[in-house]
């Protein structure tokens, strides 16, 4: 029998599974209409975190959190709401309004998350500094060396 929380976890799942693949969508419609401009960041950021959590590699986020950035993207998406999008001018105003109160409510965890990936973005910089790093003195280390047996070698040719 399943628990409540296996529930919601599935279908978390499911709607994050959902909305990844609904990416470009979302972007579209967020270029498109000048309404939703102003959540553009904040929902490019939320949208990195949900792909984040999917894989497995953030989790530091209440599932009250991702549930209501995952409604208000869904909800953005969804041509069928409160006002039709296709009703000019205020056809999206609701759906500005619902990801204004989603995006408010994940606020201080999109923060905390947003500082966890420039802190990856920052070790990642660093390992790959410190590989080329290692190259660089791997290949010198080889020159030299190389350098050390052609000395030797004209000296034997020259005794």
């Amino acid at each position: 029998m399943f628990t409540k929380k296996n529930d919601k976890e599935k279908t978390l799942v499911s709607n994050l599974k959902y909305l990844i693949g609904k990416e470009d969508k979302l972007k579209e419609k967020l270029e498109d209409n000048s309404y939703l401009e102003p959540f553009s960041d904040d929902l490019m950021l939320f949208m990195s975190l949900i792909k984040d959590y999917y894989k497995g590699d953030y989790r530091k986020i209440p599932f009250r959190t991702i549930s209501a950035g995952v409604v208000g993207a869904i909800y953005t998406i969804n041509p069928i709401d409160l006002i039709p999008d296709s009703i000019p001018f205020i056809g999206y105003i609701d759906d500005a309004l619902v990801l204004k109160f989603c995006l408010k409510q994940a606020r201080k965890d999109l923060q905390k998350y947003k500082v966890w990936k420039q802190e990856q973005a920052d070790a990642k910089s660093t390992s790959e500094n410190d590989k080329h790093t290692d190259k660089i003195s791997h290949d010198k280390s080889s020159t030299d060396e190389e350098d050390d047996n052609e000395t030797s070698t004209d000296l034997k040719k020259a005794s």
